[in-house]
C-alpha cells in the first residue's frame, strides 16, 4: 500500500504556491449549476479562508474528475463550508452536505489517538515489542523478525514490515471480491511471511500493516472489537455521531453521495464494498463535520493528553526523508508554515483532514473522485487544497 501519493504532492506545491455495479458513461450528468456555501466570520488576527476561492474550486461537478466535493474550511478566522456535484448519477440529485463517506486513511488519525490514550492510561507502552503483545501472529515466522518491533513503530511507520495479503494490486481484480470478506488477522499472516523489508526504525515506509497491527494490539488489550475501543476512547469524547465502523456490510448507511471509479471509459458504482481488512487501517465512514470535530478536539488536547499528544507531532530523527508522525504527517512550505495532516482514498472516495497546530486554519474535504487511487493529484481536491492555503497567514 503506497500513501496518497497525488494529495501529498498538491500540498507539498500548493504551499509553494499559496505564500451491483451501474456502468454509466463518463459525462452522464452535466454540471451542477448550484455550489452550496456557507461563510461565517470571526474576530481573529489571522487572515479568513477565502470564500470565492474555495466555491471556484468546486464549482462545475460533476466532471471527468469527481462525482461531488465536500469541503469545511476552518480556524480562529472564520469558516467555511460548501457542497458541488450530484448524490447520484443516474438520477442527478443534489449531492448531500451531511453526507457519510469512506473515510480512508484518514482512520489512522482515530487509531493513532486510541492507541495514546491506552499509552496515557499506562495500558500500551510505546516502547515495548509489538511481538509481546501479539506473540501468537509473529510465531509462525518468528526468525525473520530478530529485531523487536516497537508500537512506536508501528505509529510512525519505521517498523520494517512488509505489505500484508490483499485482494489484487489493480482496480478490476480488488473490485470482483468486493462482497468477500478478508480478515485484519489474514493480512497480518501475509506480512509476517513475507518477513521484514528493513531493520526496524531505519527507513520510514507508509505502510498500512502498520495500522491493521495496531488495530489488533488494541483488541488485544482491551479484550473489545477494535470499533469498540474507538467509539469509546475517541470518536464519542470527539462528538463524532455519525462516525462508525462497518466491519464486514458493505453498505454505507446513512445518507451518502455514492462513489464511482472510472474503468474501460464507463464510471462503475463502487458505493458497496466490504473493506473489513482495512479496519483500523482506513475502514472508517465519517462526515466532514466529524472529521473537523476530530481534528480540533485532538489539537487542543481534548482526546489524548498532552505528553502522549506530542507523539503526533514528532516525526522520528535521524531517518532520511521521514515526514509522518503517529497518525499525521508534517508539511511545511518555503516560509515556514507547517500544516499536519492525514489523507485518505478508497475507490470512489478522497479525503483529507489536516490543520495548523495552532488551528488558526483547518481543512477537511471529500472528493468523490472517479480514480481515487490514480498516481496523479485528483485536480478537484488539488483546487480545493489551494484555495484553502492561499491566504493562510
Amino acid at each position: 500500500m503506497k500513501p496518497h501519493r497525488h494529495a501529498l504532492r498538491a500540498l507539498a506545491v500548493s504551499t509553494v504556491l499559496a505564500l451491483g455495479a451501474v456502468a454509466a458513461p463518463l459525462a452522464t450528468a452535466a454540471p451542477h449549476p448550484a455550489v452550496h456555501a456557507a461563510t461565517h466570520s470571526a474576530h481573529s488576527t489571522h487572515s479568513a479562508p477565502d470564500a470565492s476561492a474555495l466555491r471556484a474550486a468546486i464549482s462545475g461537478l460533476p466532471d471527468q474528475d469527481a462525482t461531488a466535493a465536500l469541503v469545511r474550511v476552518g480556524g480562529t478566522s472564520g469558516s467555511w463550508h460548501g457542497v458541488a456535484g450530484v448524490r447520484d448519477l443516474r438520477t442527478g440529485a443534489k449531492a448531500l452536505e451531511n453526507a457519510r463517506f469512506r473515510a480512508g486513511s484518514t482512520t489512522k488519525v482515530v487509531t493513532a489517538a486510541v492507541v495514546l490514550r491506552l499509552a496515557a492510561d499506562g495500558r500500551v507502552d510505546l516502547d515495548a515489542p509489538v511481538q509481546e503483545y501479539l506473540p501468537d501472529l509473529f510465531a509462525p515466522n518468528a526468525g525473520a523478525f530478530p529485531d523487536p518491533i516497537s508500537v512506536r513503530r508501528l505509529l510512525n511507520h519505521t517498523s520494517g514490515l512488509k505489505p500484508g495479503t490483499s485482494w489484487g494490486a489493480d482496480f478490476e481484480e480488488a473490485y470482483s471480491h468486493r462482497f468477500e470478506t478478508l480478515t485484519p488477522r489474514q493480512v497480518v499472516a501475509g506480512s509476517v511471511a513475507a518477513g521484514r523489508a528493513h531493520a526496524p526504525g531505519t527507513v520510514q515506509e507508509y505502510l498500512g500493516i502498520n495500522y491493521t497491527l495496531l488495530g489488533l494490539l488494541v483488541e488485544k488489550v482491551t479484550g473489545r472489537p477494535f470499533a469498540a475501543g474507538a467509539e469509546r476512547l475517541v470518536l464519542r469524547p470527539a462528538g463524532m455521531r455519525h462516525t462508525y465502523f462497518p466491519g464486514t456490510d458493505p453498505r454505507i448507511r446513512g445518507p451518502h453521495n455514492r462513489g464511482y471509479q472510472l474503468s474501460g471509459g464507463k464510471l462503475l458504482d463502487v458505493t458497496e464494498w466490504n473493506q473489513y481488512d482495512r479496519l483500523a487501517g482506513g475502514d472508517m465512514i465519517s462526515t466532514t463535520a466529524d472529521l473537523e470535530r476530530l481534528i480540533t478536539s485532538l489539537f487542543r488536547g481534548r482526546i489524548v493528553p498532552q505528553p502522549q499528544l506530542r507523539e503526533m507531532f514528532t516525526v522520528p530523527a535521524g531517518i532520511e526523508g521521514a515526514t509522518m508522525s503517529a497518525g499525521l504527517q508534517r508539511f511545511t512550505s518555503d516560509d515556514g508554515k507547517v500544516v499536519w495532516l492525514k489523507t485518505g482514498s478508497r475507490y470512489g472516495y478522497n479525503s483529507v483532514v489536516g490543520a495548523t497546530r495552532d488551528l488558526s486554519r483547518t481543512l477537511v474535504y471529500s472528493v468523490n473522485s472517479t480514480d481515487a487511487k490514480g498516481e496523479d493529484m485528483n485536480a478537484v481536491a488539488q483546487r480545493i487544497v489551494l484555495a484553502t492555503l492561499k491566504n493562510l497567514d
